[in-house]
């Protein structure tokens, strides 16, 4: 069956049962779903079909070494897709899903080489947004479902940011509403015993320190990979979360404002993205608000509309405010180096 209508269905306030039917009936027929999850909408498709997986990568204009995450209901349907989990992983399943948690595991064969490009690993997630959550549960699929954005964009936390773009690459819409967390999930690989974050989310180095004992951070966190390197975990690899416009990352330091206006003299018709705090001190008409400083889940909320904000200010610059990377900031951190294309001020 093919479908050649679009549906556009809100579920802010409840789910819909025929409009569940006809998405799982798309689901089934290898069609895409753009879904919310608590971290950032996704663009989902059946996690077993290689097919359905090629329509993902064909939407975003993803590279295909650019593996896609898995998200599954519950913990039935995660061990029927991997094989070998080790008791610090199973650890690691039980403390932090359903969640914005994800882990590098060995697959079985039954998931597409096509979502895991070719790697012998898929990046597992439970989420607990309760809409990808029913969909899954009901359609009785594990779905892949990278975030939903043209590859390299900012991932979009709502509908009207990313509707324009996608809204002819799908098959079915559902808005949820804004995501509550606003940055895509930790991923974790136990690595010779050891958690080691690949990609830094909501859960915390602390967080993981403290349900297993040990973690490690990777050491390309902040550096570019090699084209021809192979990577396990998505958001490593290619240029990401970037507008158009160019931009530059003015590290956190007692000399932060001083260094953005400093720049703000020589780039006349630049944008700043920054804090709340900081909007009288820093010498521009164009400031694009993120939130408190001394909030990093409302920065980490806003991030990526904030970056979606910067083309539309016509800009030839985005000079952007950085955090501490510590905690949460570490994860806002590797956002915005990946959007500035590692081009950092100290």
């Amino acid at each position: 069956m093919e479908f050649f209508m679009k549906y556009m269905y809100d579920w802010k306030e409840k789910i819909d049962e025929n409009e569940l039917n006809n998405v799982i009936q798309i689901l089934k027929n290898d069609g895409l779903v753009l879904v919310p999850t608590e971290t950032v909408y996704g663009i989902s498709a059946n996690a077993l079909s290689d097919e359905a997986c090629k329509k993902i990568f064909i939407a975003k204009g993803r590279k295909q070494d650019n593996p896609l995450i898995v998200h599954v209901s519950d913990k039935e349907m995660l061990f029927k897709l991997v094989k070998n989990v080790s008791e610090i992983e199973e650890k690691l399943i039980d403390a932090f899903m359903p969640g914005p948690f994800t882990l590098i595991l060995e697959k079985n064969e039954i998931v597409s080489n096509v979502a895991s490009a070719g790697n012998t690993t898929i990046g597992i997630r439970m989420p607990e947004n309760s809409i990808i959550h029913d969909i899954i549960k009901q359609s009785k699929l594990p779905l892949s479902a990278p975030s939903a954005n043209i590859s390299g964009k900012p991932s979009g936390t709502c509908i009207e940011d990313i509707f324009e773009e996608l809204k002819d690459k799908v098959d079915c819409i559902i808005d949820g509403g804004e995501c509550k967390i606003g940055i895509e999930s930790t991923v974790v690989k136990v690595i010779n015993g050891i958690p080691t974050i690949l990609r830094p989310g909501f859960i915390t180095e602390k967080d993981i320190k403290e349900a297993v004992g040990e973690v490690k951070l990777s050491n390309n966190l902040f550096k570019k990979v090699e084209k021809d390197e192979l990577v396990e975990s998505p958001g490593m690899k290619y240029r990401h979360y970037a507008p158009k416009t160019k931009c530059i990352l003015v590290a956190k330091s007692n000399k932060q404002i001083e260094k953005v206006n400093e720049i703000l003299e020589e780039h006349k018709n630049a944008c700043v993205i920054g804090f709340s705090e900081d909007r009288t001190f820093i010498n521009t008409e164009k400031f694009i608000d993120v939130g408190s400083k001394n909030n990093m889940n409302e920065v980490a909320r806003n991030v990526f509309s904030a970056l979606r904000k910067v083309d539309r200010e016509n800009a030839d610059l985005a000079i952007i405010e950085g955090v501490e990377k510590e905690g949460l900031g570490l994860s806002i951190m590797n956002r915005l180096v990946r959007a500035c294309e590692n081009n950092v001020i100290e």
